[in-house]
């Protein structure tokens, strides 16, 4: 049997619009979505193969693709991560492996 992700976690996926200020310049606007989400550790391969690259993955988490418009940056339990790699595992869900952001990202 196959396990079936229980969505039950928060996951705040943040976007960036640009808007003008009242002189006309433009400036980047943070948008913040808030959806539910499965979350796992990232794997021993993921962990491997990412430190080769100079990545470090901590977080998958799996979402319904049809939430997800590509953003890189997501926020869960208060910390930023960046969204490093995106696996559709079928129609309805998408995987997001991230790793967390140090700074102001």
């Amino acid at each position: 049997m196959v396990p079936v992700a229980t969505y039950d976690h928060e996951l705040t996926l943040i976007g960036e619009t640009i808007e003008e200020d009242e002189i006309g310049n433009q400036r980047p606007v943070e948008t913040r979505t808030t959806i539910l989400c499965a979350v796992n550790s990232a794997g021993r391969s993921d962990f491997y193969s990412g430190a080769a690259a100079g990545l470090r993955p901590e977080y998958v988490f799996t979402v319904h693709a049809y939430e997800y418009s590509g953003e890189r940056i997501v926020e869960f339990e208060g910390k930023r991560y960046r969204v490093i790699r995106t696996y559709q595992t079928g129609t309805e869900e998408i995987e997001l492996t991230a790793e967390r952001v140090i700074g102001n990202g």
